[in-house]
């Protein structure tokens, strides 16, 4: 990547950056995607200076600090746009390690680095209350990564606010990534602390002990000491007297950790402590018992206090929290109100910006104009003015008398449909009425004398008789029935019959489309002729002793085809029915049934998986 491309490709990320239309999630996802692509084609170059011009000018273009505004932004939707925001942060850590700031190194050191460590922070705060302990670990390592090249930000992550926040976190594995992110900065530089001031590292030797007199999980116990052993081992002239103050530790360590599967390691740190107890004088030792029994005794009267409060109501600390939540909203809704005061009046200072240029323009181009057409010029700016304005207007009065009309003439065709409802409901009514009084009365269903004579019914059985004489019943005898009924059983076994020589076909044509899968991709996974064994020869054998022949017989005629010349193979492929019934026939009689009559069988057989055997 060219110097030339380099700045080509961060003018056009902050020429998208600063479109305001983008809300904060779409900014998170450009930036991402934008310093993703960008770091990979440097990275690929070999020029190892494209990396570092390409970070440099991410920072002096203002990049970074989107990128920092982005991670303290809190995003609306859950999973996603918090992976993407802990992404963000690795890239950010990223970019901020090998960077050229040239005249801008004091500001870059002493204000940019600590907002994007706070940032950092920040965000692995939210995501610790949470519960996300992917993205929690994928953050802290980006802290790590940034505090490795940067030594000079450990005071402040040791005295932030937000750290302090997640040290107080009672859950073990954010404990232990806490420790083992100074175990990794430490053993990955080993002039990390000589780097440090005395306060720093008594700031991190005081977040190891706390952690083994808070903690009771062997991981965050074991980690601790070996920070702490860590630490010794780099650092032992200014670690061990620092080690010294924090009376009691020894017996801690005997008393607490021992048994936990690191007494090795609580062996050396006590060894360690008690070096340098036996040069201490008598007065020194009286001051270290004066100075514990202050301690006892101040442990003690802070333990009643605590039990007198805790009998007291809790009415103060519910009203401390809520006074507190109270001004936390107030200074939000304070901040949020500042921040669109300020756009607002970027806003209309841009427009006013805007609008003096345009008149400068004008003024310009009213300069360039002879003086005989300058009234002209200003009547014809008076007149498109005029007609802009009575087109705006014109345009109003005609959706607003469009809207009317529309109303009106939708509660007019309402009542219209309402009064044809009403007119048609009566004419039906009317209707039915007159059809009702036309109707005929209805009659009784009985038709016939109440009684019948003699005579009569014999006169009524003469006709049923007749009648059936003359029309004969269409039903078969039982007889016939019973003989149409064995024909359909007859025909229906048959064609179960069919169904099961039909199934076996299929489950035949099954096995050989299987088979011949299996040697498919036994071909296709075979290996090379210049490294083929006879192992792999074997494999690939056929286990059919009539398929073997036929196979070497159709490789030696293809090899002899392939060694005669061009005019002699012309002619003797025409005409030929590889497929058809006579060879079909002999197929299946020299292979022993291999191969089944008929071409569509065939194709098939020879057409799997879209390639033609």
């Amino acid at each position: 990547m060219e110097p030339g491309e380099e700045e080509a490709v961060v003018s056009e990320l902050k020429r998208r950056l600063e479109d305001r239309d983008l809300d904060p999630e779409e900014r998170v996802s450009l930036l991402n995607h934008g310093l993703n692509k960008a770091l990979r084609a440097a990275g690929l170059q070999t020029d190892r200076g494209a990396l570092t011009r390409l970070k440099s000018a991410l920072y002096l273009s203002g990049v970074l600090s989107h990128c920092v505004l982005a991670l303290n932004h809190r995003p609306r939707r859950p999973r996603g746009n918090w992976s993407a925001t802990a992404t963000l942060a690795t890239f950010t850590s990223s970019c901020c390690v090998g960077v050229d700031p040239g005249k801008k190194s004091q500001a870059f050191h002493r204000l940019f680095l600590p907002s994007v460590m706070d940032g950092l922070l920040s965000l692995a705060n939210q995501l610790m209350r949470r519960a996300e302990l992917s993205l929690f670990r994928k953050v802290m390592d980006s802290v790590c990564w940034l505090l490795r090249a940067h030594t000079q930000l450990t005071t402040q992550v040791l005295s932030s606010v937000h750290y302090e926040h997640i040290q107080m976190c009672d859950d073990v594995a954010v404990s232990l990534l806490c420790v083992q992110l100074w175990i990794h900065t430490c053993a990955s530089n080993r002039e990390f602390l000589s780097e440090l001031s005395d306060e720093s590292v008594l700031l991190l030797l005081n977040e190891a002990v706390g952690q083994l007199a808070v903690s009771a999980d062997s991981a965050v116990g074991g980690a601790s000491v070996r920070l702490m052993l860590l630490m010794a081992s780099q650092q032992e002239r200014r670690v061990q007297p620092l080690l010294l103050s924090f009376r009691g530790l020894d017996s801690l360590l005997d008393k607490d950790w021992r048994g936990r599967g690191f007494d090795q390691e609580v062996e050396r740190l006590i060894a360690l402590i008690q070096s340098d107890k036996g040069t201490r004088s008598y007065f020194q030792v009286t001051t270290e018992h004066v100075r514990a029994a202050c301690v006892i005794q101040a442990a003690w009267r802070s333990y009643q206090t605590r039990r007198r409060v805790k009998s007291l109501s809790r009415a103060v600390s519910t009203l401390q929290r809520r006074y507190r939540a109270r001004r936390r909203q107030q200074q939000q809704q304070k901040e949020a109100q500042q921040w669109e005061e300020e756009l607002k009046y970027q806003v209309c200072v841009r427009r006013q910006q805007a609008r003096r240029r345009f008149h400068q323009k004008q003024r310009q181009l009213l300069q360039l104009l002879p003086p005989d057409q300058v009234q002209s010029y200003l009547q014809e700016c008076e007149r498109r003015a005029a007609v802009v304005i009575q087109s705006f207007w014109r345009g109003f009065r005609e959706r607003r008398h469009y809207k009317d009309t529309h109303r009106h003439t939708l509660r007019r065709t309402h009542t219209e449909q309402q009064a044809a409802r009403t007119l048609q409901r009566a004419a039906r009514h009317f209707l039915q009425e007159r059809r009702a009084a036309k109707a005929p009365p209805i009659t009784s269903l009985w038709i016939g004398q109440n009684g019948l004579t003699d005579s009569r019914r014999e006169e009524l059985k003469r006709q049923v008789e007749e009648h059936t004489s003359r029309h004969p019943s269409s039903r078969v005898s039982r007889e016939e029935r019973e003989r149409l009924h064995e024909e359909v059983q007859l025909l229906l076994l048959s064609e179960l019959q069919r169904g099961d020589q039909q199934r076996r076909e299929e489950e035949r044509m099954e096995a050989l489309l299987a088979h011949t899968h299996t040697q498919l991709e036994l071909l296709r996974d075979a290996p090379p002729l210049s490294v083929v064994t006879v192992t792999d020869a074997e494999s690939l054998l056929s286990p059919s002793g009539p398929i073997a022949a036929r196979a070497r017989d159709a490789h030696n005629a293809v090899l002899q085809a392939a060694r005669l010349p061009w005019w002699r193979t012309l002619g003797e492929t025409a005409g030929v029915d590889t497929f058809g019934p006579a060879h079909l026939q002999e197929l299946e009689a020299e292979l022993g049934g291999l191969f089944v009559g008929g071409s569509a069988e065939v194709s098939k057989l020879t057409e799997v998986d879209g390639m033609n055997l």
